[in-house]
């Protein structure tokens, strides 16, 4: 069911405005998320009619955008991905453990969107992987889906990695499964530690090797004594890594994904209002507790759109990467070998479906609806065809 208010009505609202009020200062990406997102299932894209073929009840499909950074989109992405992966689940514990940027590096970043959220990844998958196998904590190989997410719940950039890691590893020798325990995987502060160390040290040689780019306020991070004083605060600060308790089961597991993989910066679900005064919608503020931490937040559609766009990523970058175990150059391997040692059958294998496009439903009948007219970009579909008259002779 449609939300009573989305993403795009502001965007469709607002997006003109904006856009000549910022003429200059937008990308030609931004400019493309925006067009996307205003014109996602309207005319603007084409459709088609598709006609009940019992009852003839009939209604328009509008063709969707596609776009990665369109909330009404992401919905069937995110389902066509977790059948995919599916097949990957193993029958132990799950857990959810995540890595975030301090506020110093998090500035860096926004300048340097490619390069530093892919530091990110990998400076947070070498610390899981690195400690995982030290035989002072599991002495294991695991495998890790991580995502990133570049948004606090009030829109603001707040880039941070989630993963999902299995309660357990192959050993190194791979001759057995170790476990984790029932409720804790690694110790924080130490994946913190380490976390902090090959992140900076990786930062660092980027910057020294000419790599990185500042502009406004930062431009004077661009001299090494400058760029090293604006870190030295998050050196000497504890970099907070979070697990949390192992999912319940593998089903849980793929609930959890459906929400995170393919989440875009806001959810149509969370808007409330959008009039003259701006655009309000529901948050969360972390530093409360309990009943508190649910709040609503109103803010001009202007900074709305500036906030939303915070969050475009690089084009071609991944925001979904697996590691370890999962790593897509031998997953399927390490896989049968994890559940050779966990002593499981492996997943059934689905038989090819016969129709690989099922026919929607009716929602009057139940009937088979079928297209009737395709319909190409900016063109509005005909009329549906009206029924003959009883001399037999076509209607006018």
């Amino acid at each position: 069911m449609r939300a009573s208010l989305e993403v795009a009505d502001v965007f469709r609202a607002a997006g003109p405005a904006y856009r000549a009020a910022h003429a200059g200062h937008l990308s030609l990406h931004q400019l493309g998320i925006m067009s996307a997102i205003e014109h996602c299932r309207t005319a603007a894209l084409g459709g088609h009619v598709e006609a009940c073929t019992d009852c003839g009840h009939w209604r328009i499909a509008y063709n969707s955008c596609r776009n990665r950074h369109c909330p009404r989109c992401q919905g069937a992405a995110a389902r066509t991905w977790l059948e995919a992966r599916e097949a990957d689940l193993l029958p132990v514990g799950y857990f959810h453990v995540v890595f975030t940027l301090p506020a110093e590096v998090a500035a860096i970043a926004y300048y340097n969107k490619a390069l530093v959220y892919d530091l990110l990844f990998k400076a947070a998958a070498d610390t899981m992987l690195t400690i995982a196998v030290d035989p002072k904590h599991l002495g294991a190989r695991i495998g890790i889906t991580a995502v990133l997410h570049t948004w606090g719940s009030a829109l603001t950039h707040h880039p941070h990695i989630h993963m999902i890691v299995p309660g357990g590893g192959i050993s190194r020798d791979g001759t057995r499964w170790i476990s984790a325990r029932s409720a804790f995987l690694l110790p924080v502060r130490v994946l913190g530690a380490l976390f902090r160390r090959l992140f900076l040290t990786r930062l660092r040689a980027l910057h020294d090797a000419g790599k990185l780019a500042f502009f406004g306020s930062l431009t004077h991070l661009a001299e090494r004594r400058a760029f090293l004083r604006h870190l030295s605060p998050a050196r000497k600060k504890r970099w907070v890594v979070y697990a949390k308790p192992p999912f319940a089961g593998p089903e849980a597991v793929l609930a959890y994904l459906a929400r995170y993989t393919h989440r875009v910066a806001i959810s149509s679900s969370r808007l409330l209002r959008f009039d003259e005064a701006g655009v309000t919608f529901r948050y969360k503020d972390y530093r409360k507790t309990g009943a508190g931490r649910q709040q609503v937040m109103t803010i001009a559609a202007d900074e709305f759109i500036r906030r939303f766009l915070l969050h475009a990523l690089p084009r071609g970058f991944h925001r979904i990467r697996h590691y370890g175990l999962l790593a897509s150059a031998r997953r399927k391997d390490h896989l049968e070998r994890a559940r050779r040692l966990l002593d499981v059958a492996p997943p059934p294998v689905d038989e090819p479906a016969q129709d690989a496009e099922p026919q929607p439903t009716c929602p009057c009948c139940g009937g088979t609806m079928i297209i009737i007219e395709v319909f190409e970009r900016r063109y509005q579909p005909r009329a549906p065809p009206q029924p003959a008259v009883s001399s037999g002779t076509p209607a006018p």
